[in-house]
């Protein structure tokens, strides 16, 4: 998808919010009023190392049948490089006093990768908060210690050791901050080399020279290879009784895909769609297909609104399962 509209000008109402002292970032577009019932209050979150600007695709379509609400979770975008705490919990609680603060009725979470594991724990932790999840391709932490038999975790260990030490981390940053090296990170988790764009590049190199982005980055590196870092998916998922959708691009090179469907086997009220030609981020790769899914889903299960009208076909084909 391609535009001359640069894409902070494509991101709806940006502003800034003072939490617990720190700045944060966020935007919304508000959904045009009429006679209906006014549709349930959407909320966007980012994966990692991305931010409001990664739903440049998605907002304003949303945006047209419901009110959309976009956070740069702590740490990322242009919300503050603070020194914290980073985990799901740090997060969760940063969700739901936002919600407090400006929504103050149900929502529908909708998150990629790490802010898909958000949106799982913040229903959880506040069911009066979310009446619905949907979730773009979802990680679980915890299945690494499942998967890796118990002579190898301790090889594994100083792996992740060595990973996360100043020197490496320093270089890793050093990554984050220039296009053409972040290019190569960022077509591991897209299908179609073409969608790297420049544009995108922007988006994610352009936080790493905010001041205490260093410093930042080497806190987010060390907290995800922590146990205590986020939660089980598999102990949370089968709990929850709301509508849920989890869409998973076939072309994952980020999360394995076949973790959709054992995810999927989890929860009666899950529904399912793979996409064909899409990586770890289908909403950004596959927008149309993508926003077309979600607004289907909200209109069926989380609104008494009727469906908006079909977009074309286009080039992501999609494989619906409920279970």
């Amino acid at each position: 998808m391609t535009t001359s509209v640069h894409w902070q000008q494509r991101i709806g109402s940006q502003r800034d919010w003072v939490w617990r002292g720190w700045q944060t970032r966020y935007t919304f577009f508000r959904a045009a009023q009429t006679d209906k019932e006014p549709t349930t209050p959407v909320m966007l979150l980012h994966g990692f190392a991305a931010s409001i600007g990664h739903w440049r695709h998605n907002l304003e379509v949303l945006g047209q049948y419901h009110t959309v609400y976009a956070l740069d979770m702590l740490g990322f975008g242009a919300s503050r490089k603070a020194f914290a705490n980073y985990k799901i919990d740090l997060w969760v609680d940063q969700v739901y006093e936002f919600w407090q603060t400006f929504i103050r009725q149900p929502v529908v979470l909708v998150g990629n990768s790490i802010g898909s594991l958000v949106c799982l724990a913040a229903a959880a932790a506040h069911p009066e908060m979310v009446k619905g999840i949907a979730l773009i391709n979802l990680p679980d932490f915890s299945l690494e210690q499942e998967m890796i038999p118990a002579w190898l975790r301790p090889v594994v260990s100083t792996i992740k050791s060595l990973v996360a030490s100043p020197v490496v981390l320093k270089s890793l940053f050093h990554v984050a901050q220039h296009p053409p090296l972040t290019r190569k990170w960022a077509g591991m988790a897209y299908a179609n080399p073409a969608a790297v764009t420049a544009e995108l590049l922007e988006i994610f190199t352009t936080p790493a020279r905010d001041r205490g982005a260093a410093a930042t980055f080497s806190a987010l590196m060390k907290a995800m290879t922590s146990a205590e870092f986020g939660p089980r998916v598999k102990a949370i998922l089968p709990n929850l009784n709301i509508p849920i959708l989890l869409m998973w691009g076939r072309q994952d090179r980020m999360i394995p895909p076949q973790l959709a469907r054992q995810f999927a086997a989890l929860n009666p009220n899950l529904e399912l769609v793979e996409i064909d030609n899409a990586g770890h981020c289908p909403h950004d790769e596959c927008p149309e297909r993508v926003n077309q899914v979600l607004l289907d889903w909200l209109a069926a299960k989380c609104t008494d609104k009727q469906t908006p009208a079909k977009t074309p076909h286009w080039h992501c084909a999609v494989e619906s399962k409920e279970d």
